[in-house]
């Protein structure tokens, strides 16, 4: 009988650090996701102002259209957390989609190598991103999934671990905005 209380002790004891390690994994892996995330943004706010940096020579484009691009890209990197991340995220996104269907009524401006090789980098950037959150989301439903299942949900409980959130960006926010090379 004692051995058996034992090999019971024990066994918790394994599956404990077992629960324990994986906890530990899969939140080093939603940091690591998210650190991926932080750095495209900070490249994707780099391409912005150097969008907005090349329209400004052209002295009939609307000041207007820069000032709220510069203002919202000022905002979507000043957002903490998730929730309002994604909310700034969406609101930059329909502002670049306006600064670009500006854009439209300058096809001289269109028609610079500088704009059009800007237009694609930041084309690229938005694909990166929208796979980078996929891998966060991913991510965050395993570690969740983990967290609330059986018997793991009752050691989590114990060592306080909680749900992540996932980065949720609203459907018309999620597409690349809308840029013609082709014109």
């Amino acid at each position: 009988m004692e051995w058996f209380g034992l090999a019971l002790a024990l066994a918790g004891g394994i599956g404990s650090a077992v629960v324990f390690n994986r906890m530990v994994a899969l939140r080093q892996l939603a940091a690591n996701a998210w650190s991926d995330i932080d750095v495209l943004l900070k490249q994707r706010y780099d391409l912005i102002d150097n969008l907005v940096a090349a329209v400004k020579g052209y002295a009939a484009f609307e000041k207007s259209t820069l000032e709220e691009v510069a203002a919202l890209r000022s905002r979507a990197q000043a957002a903490s957390g998730l929730t309002q991340k994604g909310e700034a995220e969406k609101g930059l996104s329909e502002g670049l989609n306006r600064f670009f269907a500006v854009v439209e009524n300058y096809p001289d401006l269109k028609a610079g190598q500088q704009f059009r090789d800007l237009q694609a980098q930041l084309i690229r950037q938005e694909d990166l991103l929208q796979s980078a959150r996929r891998y966060y989301n991913a991510v965050v439903r395993d570690h969740n999934t983990y967290l609330q299942s059986f018997p793991n949900n009752l050691l989590c409980q114990v060592l306080s671990y909680s749900p992540k959130e996932f980065f949720q960006v609203e459907e018309e926010a999620r597409s690349a905005p809308k840029v013609r090379l082709d014109k």
